[in-house]
């Protein structure tokens, strides 16, 4: 929308309806409908307010959910009058990404605002929905806040192996920083890159007690023709990690990444791996 009110081209203009609009709509374009605005959102309003309710529902690991017609504030987004939404708890959606809870809650929001069209709810006075009791206390709101990079910045220290799987999943891929062997016309230097996730992490089943730290990574197999990254997590699991992304280099195999950069404290040609003792080796430092 540019701001510019638009013009009716048969007749005046009912109602407006917002989906996923993203903005607000402006308070002289509101006026212009006999009836102002409204909009479906995809939560049990108050409950997620925000610009991304469908991703900070599955980040929250919320089982249940719903829609919510409201009307349309003129200046302030997801706080107009409840028409209509889903009883609380909601639906058990059983989606993991937010494709698919999308999919799940886009026939129930069309079909709320069709009944709302036909039964007349929209308009005044409104009788607004009785709002869960489970939200009277604001301390149990979410606010769904736009998704940035940094909440994809894994941090080892408190995430457990669960939750980074289900970040991946749902705003994947994730990162980290670390040290990695730079080589160029002044020799050799550590500088901190990003070091991207692009294929997310496997969890590893059996139990793993080589780490010498949680968030600090090893390189297993090298007696082997196979290496892998393993990450040990806060909770003690073990993540497996398959593909990787170093900052200003191609997408490789997290192994061949590790050597590459000098992440790992050895020569980097593949035969000299099995030279060491032991069959694993850590990364110089941990990922912060």
């Amino acid at each position: 929308m540019d701001g510019k009110a638009p013009i009716p081209v048969q007749g005046p203009i009912n109602l407006i309806v917002a989906v996923s609009f993203g903005l607000l709509v402006a308070p002289r374009i509101l006026k212009l409908a006999k009836y102002g605005g409204v909009n479906i959102h995809p939560s049990i309003l108050p409950e997620f307010r925000g610009p991304a309710p469908l991703h900070h529902a599955l980040l929250s690991d919320r089982k249940t959910t719903g829609v919510t017609l409201q009307t349309l504030h003129p200046t302030r987004f997801d706080d107009g009058k409840i028409i209509d939404q889903t009883p609380y708890p909601g639906i058990e959606h059983g989606a993991e990404t937010v494709e698919d809870l999308r999919d799940k809650l886009a026939p129930l929001g069309a079909d709320m605002l069709v009944q709302s069209l036909r039964n007349h709810s929209f308009l005044p006075p409104i009788q607004e929905a009785i709002k869960s009791e489970a939200f009277r206390t604001p301390a149990m709101l979410t606010y769904a806040s736009k998704v940035g990079p940094k909440d994809r910045h894994i941090d080892w220290a408190t995430w457990a192996a669960s939750d980074i799987l289900r970040r991946q999943k749902v705003i994947g891929p994730l990162w980290n920083t670390t040290e990695a062997l730079i080589r160029d016309g002044c020799g050799q230097r550590r500088v901190l890159k990003r070091i991207i996730w692009v294929q997310g992490f496997r969890h590893l089943e059996e139990e793993c007690h080589l780490f010498p730290a949680i968030g600090h990574p090893i390189l297993v197999g090298l007696h082997g023709s196979v290496q892998n990254v393993y990450i040990r997590t806060y909770d003690g699991n073990t993540l497996v990690a398959d593909k990787v992304k170093i900052e200003g280099q191609p997408m490789t195999d997290a192994s061949l990444a590790a050597r590459r950069t000098g992440l790992v404290p050895m020569s980097m040609k593949l035969g000299s791996l099995r030279q060491y003792a032991q069959d694993f080796v850590a990364f110089h430092t941990q990922l912060t």
